[in-house]
């Protein structure tokens, strides 16, 4: 078990090493939209959801700088993330869950220079879903994350039991309600909207339209890809019998599914146990039961 457990880290380590300057620069364009984004719609709409929906609440509440509310909250979540995940969970967290506020402070004055009619809400809001989702996706799509509730969810995961999706309705829906009781039904209403159009972007932006991908693999060396999966995935896997066409020759076939933002991660695994792996990736809009609450 620590062999493989070692030998799925170095896999890891390899994936995040792969064109470090074009993953690192997308890295951080998707950040800086993300944060320009927050001060130029976000905040002044008080769209409420995630941890930057924590910091528009207490920035409005109590004059309190979203930025280092969002600072100290991420923080917070790396701690916990360290603690209840491990550390090679959180260092794959901390670039995005500090630069993200820090980029937030730095261009906080930017409203100042763009003059946003805020006299259409729904357009502004429009307009910062789009931006941000198409950010965050950029994140995602180099493997990286911006902390915050992503990492709530993984521990939700972990240890009550229940899905990442699950996990988000919970975790939102708690700050969207807060937002609700601090600024009225019609922000909850837009915060609502924004959320699901950053979700939906955010998807396109990494790969199709679905959420969720499936992966038919063939390769030589199943084990190893099997226990990449479950071990540091998390999703199960069904192995089915085949046999080649032309050769005739018997082997398994690894089927799995897994959510479209460990894509990445999934693709560039199989690459690194098995470079000859053959594999096929599809659109998944519908998956029922799965969670690995063992391994099977």
């Amino acid at each position: 078990m620590r062999f493989f457990s070692k030998k799925n880290e170095n896999i890891l380590k390899e994936i995040y090493k792969q064109d470090l300057i074009v993953r690192y620069a997308l890295f951080l364009t998707g950040v800086f939209l993300a944060a320009i984004s927050f001060n130029l719609f976000i905040l002044p709409m008080r769209i409420t959801f995630g941890f930057s929906g924590i910091a528009v609440v207490l920035n409005q509440a109590f004059g309190f700088n979203a930025g280092n509310v969002l600072l100290l909250s991420s923080i917070f979540a790396l701690g916990l993330s360290y603690f209840f995940l491990g550390k090679d969970k959180t260092k794959y967290s901390i670039a995005g869950a500090i630069l993200y506020p820090i980029f937030i402070r730095l261009t906080e004055n930017v409203p100042d220079m763009v003059n946003m009619n805020l006299e259409d809400p729904l357009l502004i809001v429009l307009y910062g879903s789009v931006i941000t989702g198409f950010g965050i996706g950029l994140v995602f799509k180099t493997g990286f994350t911006t902390g915050g509730t992503d990492i709530l969810n993984q521990i939700a995961y972990k240890y009550a039991k229940i899905s990442i999706g699950t996990a988000m309705i919970i975790i939102n829906g708690a700050i969207i309600l807060i937002g609700m009781y601090s600024f009225g039904l019609h922000i909850a209403m837009y915060s609502l909207m924004a959320l699901y159009i950053i979700s939906v972007l955010t998807d396109k932006v990494i790969l199709g339209i679905s959420n969720s991908k499936m992966f038919y693999i063939v390769t030589s060396k199943e084990k190893e890809v099997k226990d990449f999966i479950i071990k540091n995935l998390h999703q199960g896997v069904t192995m089915m019998d085949s046999k080649g066409g032309f050769s005739g020759h018997k082997q398994k076939v690894i089927m799995c599914t897994v959510p479209t933002k460990q894509y990445f991660i999934l693709k560039e695994g199989i690459n690194q146990i098995d470079e000859d792996a053959f594999f096929v990736v599809s659109d998944t809009y519908e998956t029922f039961g799965g969670s690995l609450k063992g391994v099977y």
